[in-house]
């Protein structure tokens, strides 16, 4: 895909898009399972710190102790990451858990309420980040003081439980991103339908199966279907002005030149064939030109191709009964090998022209035989005619065809045949080439496009 491809453009937007929106729905689910661990561990501190009031004893001397130690074992396990702590007014740590071991907790000098709980994040043992929930209890004894209970856990369990999470989420968001992928693919396929649609037409427009584009395309895609359509009907129209101004300019020269073959013969008549035939050869070029014009102005006409269709057996045959009775083709011997009701996507007319000027052509050079060969295959039909004469130099042969080329000036014609042969297979999307034939003399092979079958 080029750097110019709106498939390409898509991807890398959907591609941009999925990055941004995955890397911000992953970065959210961590920060809310990690909000939600947090309240878990809120909870169990909270819970830890009740337990811990509720076994809390003073003496009548004062002394603090406790009726019960919490359950949980890690609070017995040194450097366990579980940790409780009561500190007095004037004794920091005085009593701790067995898990603190030779440390205790720096609680901050903050006022507590009775009953609220504070949150910290302080330096535990070992410097690791611990969280922290702390309050304050009043024993109702006459030498009550105020205590400070603290239960304290180490922060790596919440890193630990992210970092695991994020490790889970991964093959989810990778599913999530495959599935994604594979739904970018359907939608840009699916959007960029229409436009195949459009190029399919615009293909079958110039390879003339149809004459305009549908209008069954989407509605975003319909304005350029009738801009489109629009420009086809100009054109077309464009064409057939040129082509209607070309074939009266061309149809109001014949009269000037019938004129000129009647001012011929009157000279012959008056005892001057020179000048004569001068201007007959003259008058016989200039309509073989206004001839050669009208094809042109007809091929070139925007012809309807899809509908055009034409059966060559008959053509060449049709073509044959009437050059065996000129006096080039009685003499020779016309060979035709050719399957049974080819038909060709060329209109009538054209066929006979393109036929007519390449078996003329052989039979003006020919000494006694001409072959025509017509071979076809599913999308193409070769048709090769050949002859015994004496050929063309192989330096010559990229030349035929060419406006007015005339390599042997002994022999009568405009030099426009097998140029008014190159035009019509032009126009049709054909091929032509000349090349030496095993007879010694020229062979011409012609590419043609093969009609399409007709819906039954």
């Amino acid at each position: 895909m080029q750097h110019r491809s709106l498939r390409l453009r898509l991807w890398l937007g959907a591609i941009v898009s999925i990055s941004i929106a995955l890397t911000v729905a992953a970065f959210g689910l961590i920060t809310l399972f990690e909000h939600h661990v947090e309240r878990r561990i809120d909870a169990e501190l909270r819970l830890q710190l009740n337990q811990l009031a509720a076994a809390l004893v003073v003496a009548s001397d004062g002394s603090v102790s406790l009726s019960s130690e919490p359950a949980d074992p890690r609070f017995s396990q040194p450097l366990s990451g579980l940790y409780w702590q009561i500190d007095s007014a004037t004794t920091p740590g005085l009593l701790r858990s067995r898990s603190l071991w030779d440390t205790q907790l720096q609680l901050p000098a903050d006022p507590l309420a009775p009953g609220g709980v504070h949150a910290h994040l302080l330096a535990g043992p070992g410097q690791q980040p611990v969280l922290v929930r702390e309050r304050q209890v009043r024993l109702h004894t006459a030498t009550a003081q105020p205590l400070r209970l603290a239960v304290a856990l180490h922060r790596a369990e919440l890193t630990a439980a992210r970092a695991d999470f994020a490790a889970d989420m991964q093959p989810y968001l990778a599913l999530i991103v495959i599935v994604l992928l594979l739904a970018t693919l359907a939608q840009i396929h699916t959007g960029l339908a229409p436009l195949e649609a459009v190029r399919r037409g615009v293909g079958a427009i110039r390879s003339g199966q149809a004459p305009r584009l549908a209008d069954h395309y989407p509605l975003e895609v319909m304005p350029l279907v009738s801009e489109v359509n629009a420009l086809l009907a100009a054109r077309a129209e464009a064409i057939e002005r040129a082509r209607v101004w070309t074939a009266d300019l061309a149809h109001g020269l014949k009269t000037p030149l019938t004129a000129l073959a009647a001012d011929a013969q009157r000279l012959r008549e008056q005892g001057h064939p020179a000048l004569a035939d001068d201007l007959e050869q003259l008058a016989t070029a200039m309509r073989r030109r206004v001839d050669r014009e009208l094809i042109r102005a007809r091929v070139r006409s925007g012809t309807a191709r899809h509908e055009a269709r034409v059966e060559v057996g008959s053509a060449i045959a049709r073509l044959l009964r009437v050059l065996q009775r000129t006096p080039e083709g009685e003499r020779l011997a016309w060979q035709v090998e050719m399957p049974l009701e080819v038909q060709v996507a060329l209109m009538p007319d054209d066929l006979l022209d393109l036929l007519g000027n390449l078996l003329e052509n052989a039979a003006k050079w020919a000494r006694s035989s001409v072959t025509v060969t017509v071979t076809t295959d599913a999308e193409w039909l070769d048709i090769a005619v050949s002859d015994d004469g004496a050929g063309v130099a192989a330096a010559q042969l990229p030349r035929l065809g060419e406006r007015g080329l005339r390599l042997d000036q002994h022999k009568e014609g405009s030099g426009l045949g097998l140029a008014i042969v190159r035009d019509i297979v032009d126009a049709y999307g054909g091929a032509v080439t000349f090349e030496a034939a095993d007879a010694g003399g020229l062979l011409a092979r012609v590419r043609l496009p093969v009609a399409p079958r007709e819906m039954e």
